[in-house]
């Protein structure tokens, strides 16, 4: 549409004189002020909750209440073993219970990721620092150089008026530890360190929460990796391996994810490690993890998924067998043309 010559005039005009600072600046007071003024706010993450997710959750919810903010803080799939042990986890819900004025979804690159709790309601903040997020809610903090939504919270906490508690500080560190796996990925930098010490000092306890989030594993954990490992393929620079829904039945595992041991997979020498996850009504979750220098979010892309150059997902319809030679092949040809 062709704006009246006015318009078009002070549209330019405004655009001139907004630096992204000042951009950046009116975006956090309009955060604040969203959040300060709400009467019944909900917070939401993604469906199979990873630390980041339940970190991010837990961190904003208890920070808001707090303040003296009304906060329910809602996870689909509920909150994995291994994150019980932070406070606040009793307290989140499996589906809203109220209405409210204010929804806030963490950590999610796009509506579906919530696991359909919110129907048609748009949510009013989407805070993430995936760089496939799509920009869903009416206000818009997505943040793709940040290490994890958890430290986008603990930058942004204090400057829009919220306090960092020790229970606060543990929820936040926890999601920096498991979407770095314990400082490990390359977006790391010392600014981050500084954060998680900061968190440190403000209570967190770093060698607690990193056995508890990346170290400890269940008995049933553990022999769930054990069909996997057991399966695991090679071919070049790509590795893959998968894991049934039968798997789960027989190591009496009772979550619905992978136990992490994608990212402990990770760790071996291949160029492009995926594992495919069989789930319930004809699903596959498909985990890719790449090397540095690779941009394996793309392929994620191509089967309506998203994450980061190094992590990415999709939840893909179709069997087992059919899933694997489909993403094989994309990841294969993928693997080739980077090798050009």
């Amino acid at each position: 549409m062709k704006l009246p010559r006015l318009l078009r005039r002070r549209s330019r005009k405004t655009m001139r004189r907004r630096t992204a600072p000042e951009m950046s600046d009116l975006l956090h007071r309009q955060i604040a002020e969203m959040l300060h003024s709400a009467k019944h706010i909900l917070a939401v993450a993604h469906i199979r909750p990873d630390g980041d997710a339940v970190g991010s959750l837990l961190g904003l919810g208890l920070s808001l209440r707090a303040a003296g903010q009304k906060v329910d803080m809602l996870l689909a799939d509920g909150v994995p073993a291994p994150f019980r042990h932070l406070p606040g986890s009793e307290q989140v819900i499996t589906r809203p219970c109220a209405e409210y004025d204010v929804v806030v979804v963490l950590d999610s690159s796009d509506l579906q990721r919530t696991g359909g709790v919110l129907g048609e309601r748009q949510p009013d903040l989407n805070i993430d620092h995936h760089a496939t997020n799509l920009r869903f809610a009416r206000v818009n903090l997505v943040d793709p150089q940040a290490v994890a939504t958890c430290a986008i919270l603990a930058q942004n906490l204090p400057r829009w008026g919220f306090p960092v508690s020790g229970e606060v500080a543990s929820a936040l560190l926890t999601g920096i530890l498991t979407d770095t796996i314990g400082f490990r990925t390359s977006n790391m930098s010392p600014e981050v360190l500084r954060l998680a010490a900061d968190l440190m000092e403000a209570g967190a306890n770093l060698p607690e929460l990193y056995r508890a989030g990346l170290v400890q594993k269940s008995f049933e954990a553990a022999r769930y990796w054990g069909f996997g490992l057991e399966r695991l393929q090679r071919e070049d620079g790509l590795i893959w391996t998968t894991l049934l829904l039968a798997d789960r039945q027989a190591a009496a595992y009772n979550g619905n994810d992978d136990a992490d041991l994608i990212n402990f997979l990770s760790s071996t020498d291949g160029d492009v490690i995926v594992l495919f996850n069989e789930q319930r009504g004809g699903k596959v979750k498909v985990s890719w993890r790449a090397r540095p220098g690779l941009d394996i979010s793309t392929l994620a892309l191509r089967f309506g998924g998203g994450g980061h150059p190094a992590a990415a997902g999709a939840e893909i319809s179709g069997t087992i067998e059919e899933v694997r030679e489909r993403v094989l092949s994309e990841t294969r040809a993928f693997l080739a043309a980077h090798r050009l």
